[in-house]
């Protein structure tokens, strides 16, 4: 229903962001709302896909149509839900989560929140030789690069979007020990660095 929304970016939250197109806010879940962080008060496209339930109407967003389609292919395999399919996304690029499938990984899959063995396994019976992605990584497509802040402050908004991926506070209390004895630019960065700590 909806291709995409362009719109001013006015709103950032660990599970969604909000974005404004001829006077409507509209409230969009995404795998990591802080990649869309360096477009904050500016007009920006966020890729969209509408999933109706009984209960709700929810409007899922992109940073790339890449993202997107990799979203629509996962949550068509049995036991992936828009939720694990986002924790997917927000821990891998398309790319990353293609080559998986096409190399029959399933211990790469399982790192995510919500993914076991069989889950991962159907991913690969349902996908493999069925995704097409662009090779070009999410880092490739949009620099976030942001001028360098307390890391304090920025920490807790990363560990806010973990937590609202589906990790665990225990396993989050582990990474915050690591992430306060480094130095970061931006939430994005500090997303990224403790997915890569609680995946390893």
């Amino acid at each position: 229903m909806y291709a995409y929304i362009k719109g001013t970016l006015t709103e950032l939250n660990p599970t969604h962001l909000v974005v404004e197109a001829s006077g409507v806010g509209y409230e969009i879940q995404t795998p990591n709302s802080y990649r869309f962080q360096k477009h904050m008060d500016h007009e920006v496209i966020v890729h969209t896909s509408l999933i109706v339930r009984e209960d709700a109407q929810l409007l899922y967003g992109f940073i790339n149509q890449e993202e997107k389609d990799m979203f629509l292919s996962l949550i068509k395999v049995t036991g992936i839900g828009p939720k694990s399919a986002l924790a997917i996304l927000a821990s891998s690029s398309p790319n990353d989560v293609k080559i998986a499938i096409e190399n029959e990984n399933d211990a790469y899959l399982t790192k995510f929140p919500g993914i076991g063995k069989k889950t991962a396994r159907q991913i690969v019976l349902d996908l493999k030789g069925k995704v097409q992605i662009n090779e070009m990584g999410n880092d490739q497509i949009l620099n976030l690069g942001l001028n360098h802040q307390d890391n304090g402050p920025i920490i807790k908004e990363a560990l806010l979007a973990l937590e609202a991926l589906g990790y665990s506070k225990r396993e989050l209390t582990k990474v915050e020990k690591t992430l306060s004895k480094e130095t970061f630019d931006s939430v994005d960065d500090t997303v990224k660095r403790g997915l890569q700590l609680l995946i390893s």
